[in-house]
């Protein structure tokens, strides 16, 4: 760690995974192989819903949009991360880190939110089915996503411009990618205030659509065990399912490495749960909505 104010800094050095150096080849081949997998099931995903006319509904354009946002997500981090699997520590230039963050957090947060819009859909969908076609028209659907995008694009300018523009007193960045929690290790002299602004963002980012979710689902939920046929409570339930368990998947292990104090970070933990929301859950994502959906099943047979 180089002592003293980094401010003219102009690259800084990934760490990866030294602890497993002797992994890295395997590790290299499991990653590349589960980033083509990634790109070719959500490609298969969008190609279909696009080409069949009877997957034209709102829960299915949102699914588009969730899979083009995990392969931009996945695609930010990961060539960085087979690189440094090949050379072992990589130098990334100052701009590259910036927009790396910056990217990284735009989409995570955009999934946050669309995945919030997504439960919106199911509420309305069976809370209000006679009115469904009404509320969730394509323009309030193309509104929801516009919105996510707002979001994703204005969380990751701020968390970007005031990370880059703190003093820094080291170049070493303990991760396989330009992350925030490890990033705070660079940063001089006290950095409470900058951990209670990254838990203050996460709060907005992450707990406040999640709690939108856990409203919608209390409702849809009340209003299912309401319904008096036990085969279209079933119904009811299984178009909810996928959703709950991306939702599941997707901000476990977001919030427990968002929604923390810096003093409770372990670096090998935290590389761990980064690879799995951001590498595995983009390819199970697909997988879960094409083995549990019918219509996607259907349209996959045609």
């Amino acid at each position: 760690m180089i002592l003293g104010n980094l401010s003219g800094l102009s690259e800084f050095r990934l760490l990866g995974f030294p602890e497993i150096s002797h992994l890295h080849p395997l590790l290299f081949v499991v990653l590349l192989s589960l980033y083509i997998l990634t790109l070719m099931a959500n490609t298969v995903i969008v190609f279909i819903i696009n080409s069949d006319n009877t997957l034209h509904t709102p829960m299915y354009f949102f699914l588009t949009q969730l899979s083009c946002l995990d392969i931009c997500y996945l695609s930010v981090i990961i060539p960085t991360i087979l690189e440094n699997l090949l050379v072992g520590t990589v130098s990334i230039s100052k701009t590259r880190c910036a927009l790396q963050m910056f990217f990284f957090l735009f989409f995570g947060v955009a999934e946050c939110f669309l995945l919030a819009a997504m439960s919106l859909d199911r509420y309305f969908a069976i809370c209000y089915p006679l009115h469904y076609t009404i509320i969730m028209s394509s323009r309030v659907c193309r509104s929801l996503v516009a919105g996510s995008y707002i979001c994703g694009a204005a969380v990751g300018l701020v968390h970007t411009l005031t990370t880059f523009s703190s003093p820094l007193c080291g170049s070493t960045i303990d991760h396989f990618f330009c992350e925030i929690q490890p990033f705070l290790d660079l940063h001089c002299g006290n950095t409470s205030l900058r951990e209670i602004q990254v838990i203050v963002v996460a709060v907005f980012a992450i707990l406040s659509p999640f709690l939108l979710i856990i409203y919608s689902y209390i409702r849809i939920i009340s209003t299912i065990l309401r319904m008096a046929s036990a085969e279209s409570r079933q119904k009811a339930f299984s178009t909810c399912s996928s959703h709950l368990l991306v939702v599941a998947l997707f901000y476990g292990t977001a919030s427990s490495m968002y929604l923390r104090p810096k003093h409770s970070y372990c670096a090998s933990v935290d590389k761990f749960l980064s690879l799995s929301y951001s590498v595995v859950t983009p390819l199970l994502n697909p997988i879960i909505y094409s083995l549990r959906s019918k219509e996607v099943k259907g349209a996959l047979k045609k």
